[in-house]
């Protein structure tokens, strides 16, 4: 909505409007370019023009999409994944992924979800099973080793400091 009006205000037109995606009639001039870029991060958002930081934007909601707001995980393999959803080899995505982002797409996926994993915790619907099982882990071993080499603390601590600081705010 906020790209779309501030094109609007600059008088281009786009054609199509996706998540994270713009393509507008005719050509956008210098200043225009500027503007758009600078009244983009009034907003949190940043324009970007070269295609492999554009691929990467598109890769790391695809990630996101999966993990934070599918109801589960995909049956397929998270590489299998992202190539059918972007429509590339994944060996290309993964080399560009890396070269601009320092990381690879998988310590992305397990940082976002080891971030699944605490908001799960936080919620205290699911037991560590449960939330094994939902993310997809082979045992709740391997998601509580995960989580401590990214946390440094294991999920149990994690809940248990949760329930002090509930306990902290009860008691102020």
């Amino acid at each position: 909505m906020v790209v779309a009006e501030e094109l609007k205000k600059l008088g281009i037109e786009n054609t199509s409007l996706d998540l994270g995606v713009v393509d507008v009639f005719g050509k956008i001039t210098p200043e225009q370019h500027d503007e758009i870029g600078k009244n983009l991060l009034k907003y949190g958002l940043e324009l970007l023009d070269d295609k492999k930081s554009i691929l990467v934007e598109r890769i790391k909601v695809a990630i996101i999409e999966m993990i934070h707001h599918a109801d589960e995980l995909p049956k397929v393999n998270f590489s299998e994944y992202i190539s059918l959803k972007l429509d590339y080899d994944y060996t290309y995505l993964a080399n560009t992924f890396s070269e601009i982002k320092g990381i690879t797409i998988q310590q992305f996926i397990i940082f976002h979800k080891i971030e699944k994993v605490k908001e799960l915790l936080l919620y205290d619907e699911l037991n560590l099973t449960q939330i094994s099982y939902k993310l997809d882990y082979s045992s709740v071993a391997h998601l509580s080793n995960q989580f401590k080499k990214i946390t440094g603390l294991s999920p149990s601590y994690f809940k248990q400091l949760k329930r002090k600081r509930e306990e902290t705010m009860k008691g102020s």
